[in-house]
């Protein structure tokens, strides 16, 4: 597999320190059970027959890379693709079956929260136990102690029994002895969003700071693409356990929500198969509509100088009118952004058919959106309205993207489209 590679100022300034965490050529598999001997007979049958008992899956295949001191460097791919075992070995937690990983400094790993505490312990005893665990003698955790207690904003509770703190307590102070733990490296997996509203703008400005000290290097893996934005200096991804991208963090981004989108197409396809097959009507379809989706004529990125087109393929054999009405829905932020209203496109051709539309993005800001269709007759006691006969939503409504390095990523209009100006006081 070919792996894309992007680097932009901002990246090229790491790429002369030295190299703390390395990869070469790793990989890693697992024996996955397939059946069960509960006996030596079974064992010996099994055995005869020439039945491991187990499959070999490949998690890692090859993979390689480097992470220069003072880097923010993120790991993004999706659900099984290899990211936590990656992480478990750069940890120390698993070991790889192939190939080498070289890490030069005290690395701090935060796999999962709260690991390692024991909640019969008070906090100050789990601290001191948790900071055993990831390599510091009792002198070096007296000289975070503070620091870490003071982060947490847990003084008062430290000597109660951790059993007693309720679960965002036990985050807090967990999160707090990973980041505060005076090492070179700090491992974090998908934690940027613990504890409630206080406590992860206390850990944004963390962030916000450690990126920039010049001797610590941070190695963030997470499914939220804005943090890695934020945050990254280098991103890389990992799809089906090979590298497929490492560079810059635009790029690996977009290529992880075009990942998401193409998965998402297959799992919509499969569904509309299995659903075929058992002859039912996915959700919000019917008899009457059997057929109902709108599906986008090329699965990308957009810029907002972009039109976004799309199809919506019906069934629909009743004769007389019917409409066909498309709500944008703004995934992110809430609400319907946009909607043609209930007798604006009026269909002329009954049975199964496609139509296609375009829509401008010229108006919008970076962000997420959904089209819906409903298929809709007049009422019969008021012709001025109409009655929904189908609506295509789950897998058969329609997602696109926008990212633009124009835009903002607040607001849904974008300063192009509306600006608001300061003028001198009108005469009255």
């Amino acid at each position: 597999m070919s792996v894309h590679k992007t680097m932009t100022a901002k990246s090229i300034d790491f790429m002369s320190n030295p190299v703390v965490l390395s990869a070469s050529h790793v990989s890693k598999s697992f024996k996955l059970p397939t059946e069960q001997a509960t006996g030596l007979k079974q064992a010996c049958i099994n055995w005869v027959k020439g039945i491991k008992g187990y499959k070999q899956q490949q998690v890692l295949k090859d993979i390689s890379f480097e992470v220069h001191q003072g880097e923010f460097f993120g790991i993004v791919g999706r659900n099984g693709g290899g990211k936590s075992t990656l992480l478990k070995l750069i940890s120390q937690i698993y070991y790889p079956d192939s190939g080498h990983i070289n890490v030069s400094g005290k690395l701090v790993p935060f796999i999962e929260l709260g690991v390692g505490f024991n909640p019969e312990l008070t906090g100050r005893e789990n601290v001191y136990l948790n900071g055993a665990l990831l390599g510091f003698t009792h002198e070096e955790v007296d000289a975070m102690y503070d620091d870490i207690v003071e982060f947490a904003e847990l003084g008062e509770f430290m000597d109660q029994k951790l059993k007693n703190y309720s679960s965002g307590m036990q985050v807090r102070l967990a999160f707090s002895v990973a980041i505060k733990a005076q090492g070179d490296i700090l491992v974090l997996d998908e934690v940027l969003a613990v504890g409630d509203e206080a406590f992860q703008r206390k850990c944004d400005d963390f962030f916000t700071e450690i990126r920039k000290d010049p001797t610590k290097t941070v190695i963030l893996v997470t499914h939220d693409m804005n943090s890695v934005k934020k945050y990254c200096t280098r991103a890389m991804m990992i799809k089906d356990g090979e590298v497929v991208a490492i560079g810059d963090t635009e790029t690996v981004t977009s290529r992880y929500t075009l990942a998401n989108l193409e998965a998402e197409k297959k799992e919509q396809e499969n569904n509309r198969a299995q659903l075929e097959a058992k002859r039912q009507y996915p959700n919000g379809l019917n008899e009457r509509c059997p057929v109902l989706r709108t599906f986008p004529l090329k699965e990308s990125i957009y810029k907002s100088s972009d039109t976004f087109q799309f199809g919506v393929e019906y069934q629909f054999d009743e004769p007389g009118d019917f409409y066909l009405a498309i709500a944008m829905h703004d995934i992110r932020r809430g609400g319907i952004t946009y909607d043609t209203g209930a007798k604006t496109i009026k269909m002329e051709q009954h049975g199964r058919h496609t139509v296609y539309f375009e829509l401008p993005l010229n108006l919008f800001n970076n962000g997420e959106f959904r089209l819906f269709t409903s298929l809709r007759v007049p009422t019969p006691v008021d012709p001025n309205n109409t009655d929904m006969v189908a609506v295509a939503v789950d897998d058969n409504a329609c997602t696109f993207v926008i990212r633009d390095d124009r835009n903002r990523d607040y607001a849904l209009l974008s300063d192009r489209a509306m600006t608001i100006k300061q003028i001198d006081k009108p005469a009255e």
